[in-house]
Formats: C-alpha cells, structure tokens, sequence
C-alpha cells in the first residue's frame, strides 16, 4: 500500500519514481531562454536522442587507438585545455510559429523550412559578449554565429550557421535539423552548422547537468588541424590535410581513468566525470582543446580547465555502422 501511494504521489507533483527516470516534461507555452530556472526544468526532463545514440554511450572501456599519443602530439600533449563560452539557444513551445529562412551558402546540404525560429532567439556568444540582444542577432562581423532552436514537445532540434537577422527576417549560411527521437544522421558528406556535421546542442555543457554532479553525453571541442576524413557519428571533413595523425572529424577522446579529479570544484568534477564515461568529440576547426560551454554565469570553476593538458586525454576506437575512416581521397 506504501509503495503504491508513493507512485501515485511521484506521477502527481511529476516526479521520477527512481532515480534514472526523467521527470514529467512541463507544459511549454512560451520561448525559455537556455540561462533561466525554467530551462533547467525543461532540460533535465529531456531524454536528449535516444540511449543507444553515439552522444548517449559509455566509451570508458572502449580500446585505445593504436596512433593515440601522436595523434594528440598533433594536437599538443603539453598544451592546456580551454573553454568558449559560445553556445547559447532557446527553447520553444510547440506552437512556435514557423517562418521562412534566407539560406545563403549551402542551401543544398541544408534541411527545408520553414522553422520554429523566434524573435528573441540568441546568437552565439551572447549575453556575455557584452551587447544588447538586438545587437547581437543583428551584428555585421564573419563569425560562426551559431543559433540554436529547441522544441522539447515535438523533440526536435534547429541549428543555423552563420545565423543574422536582417530587416524583419532571418539569414543564414546553413541549417540543419535534428530529430532528437532518432539516431539517424545527415545524409554522407553533409555539413551542418558544426564543420563535422554534427549537432550542437546535445554537446553543449549545461547548467542544469553540472549542478546534478555529471555531464552525461559526450562534449564536443575544436582543434587547429584537423584530417581530410571523417568517421562516424561525423559526416563532413573540412581540411586538405592527409597525415593519418591529425584527428578526423568526429575523432572521439576521453579523459584517462586515472586522472585524479579530487580537488576540482563540484561543477568542473561534473565535467570531469562526464570526460571520462562519454568523452568529447571534435567538432569543428578552432582554437586547440576548447570545449564548448553555455555562456551561463552560474556555472563556476571553468578556469580550473588549464589544470588539464593534452596528455591527460587518449583517443578510442569508433564503433557503429560506420566504424573506422570514410576518408574522401
């Protein structure tokens, strides 16, 4: 009688019965911002693609590649790690209205319209670049600009490079949208709005998580140089480069099981546990070892990031369907 009292009881005020079940999804009714008490609800409520999804799998025995040490050595074993404040994104409620996006440069590896994309909608490295939001959404320089859209009821995922409003619309140099229900992947040699033609937000580290105690998916970072190749869950290269030493997009990394993470502050601990279980994938090309973070003022200890260096970390061996290199020659 106790037991079924406090089933009823969970299912009611909406929460998990357990401690691995997700909490009721709240009633979405209108755009959250990714910084807000209210996106913390929503997020840790979300099964983020499914369980078996690369983002989702437990790499801590996976084996070591066999060129691991010098493909960091590439990268710089003694170089510290850093982190972007960089990407932000909003989250809509299922009525959002849609509308149509310019798609300047790669309209032919972009999915159709029209979007979920909403007035308010930041773009990436905003609030912390220190301009007001209309600013932001509408500034001139050549940079990433990556916007982010989150449908949590239709679980589906938005993401444009390149993103600027113009007048009283929208532009952009790409889209790609992600079904958040599914693992299936861009089309073979597709971009996205990451170089590798992955997803950002399920990359992204939240507030929401490092105040639980663990990242639980896998985190992306950049690096200067990257191989004319790519091996799954990545579908798109973007370099010339040949040496079978410089990581592919995609190229997966995890934290060595014996770093000592006692010490660190609770929220770096959190990153640090998720480093070691699901690892980081490269993403992009860009400053060497930074991971991409939420620009949130409430997660502390990111500093402590340039304690690490390139030695702490080995590469593993891909597995999936398409394990091993799809190099384009």
């Amino acid at each position: 009688m106790k037991a079924r009292f406090l089933a009823l009881l969970c299912l009611l005020i909406g929460v998990p019965l357990f401690a691995d079940e997700k909490p009721k999804l709240p009633a979405i009714t209108k755009t959250v911002m990714f910084n807000t008490p209210d996106a913390d609800k929503i997020l840790s409520a979300m099964q983020i693609f499914p369980v078996d999804n690369p983002w989702n799998e437990d790499i801590s025995k996976l084996p070591v590649r066999k060129n691991s040490k010098a493909i960091i050595a590439t990268i710089g074993a003694e170089k510290k790690l850093a982190y972007n404040l960089d990407m932000g994104f909003i989250i809509v409620p299922p009525t959002q209205k849609k509308i149509d996006v310019k798609i300047k440069d790669y309209a032919d590896e972009s999915d159709k319209g029209p979007y979920p994309l909403p007035d308010d909608a930041p773009v990436e490295n905003w609030p912390l670049d220190n301009r007001t939001l209309e600013a932001s959404q509408t500034g001139k320089e050549n940079a990433d600009r990556h916007v982010i859209v989150v449908d949590p009821t239709n679980m589906m995922l938005y993401e444009f490079y390149q993103g600027r409003k113009v007048g009283t619309g929208w532009e952009c140099a790409c889209e790609a949208t992600f079904d958040l229900k599914s693992n299936k992947l861009r089309p073979d040699g597709w971009t996205s709005s990451d170089a590798a033609g992955l997803p950002i937000f399920p990359s992204i580290i939240r507030f929401d998580e490092v105040e639980r105690g663990m990242v639980e998916h896998a985190m992306r970072f950049t690096v200067r140089r990257t191989q004319r190749a790519y091996v799954y869950p990545a579908t798109h290269y973007a370099s010339r480069l040949k040496d079978v030493d410089l990581p592919r997009m995609g190229e997966r990394f995890r934290l060595k099981a014996d770093f000592d993470i006692n010490g660190f502050s609770p929220h770096m601990q959190a990153i640090l546990k998720g480093l070691k279980k699901y690892g980081m994938y490269v993403a992009d090309n860009g400053g060497d070892w930074r991971l991409s973070v939420a620009p949130d003022s409430r997660i502390k200890g990111l500093d402590e990031f340039r304690k690490l260096k390139g030695s702490d970390f080995e590469v593993v061996e891909p597995t999936g369907p398409n394990e091993g290199p799809r190099a384009k020659k």
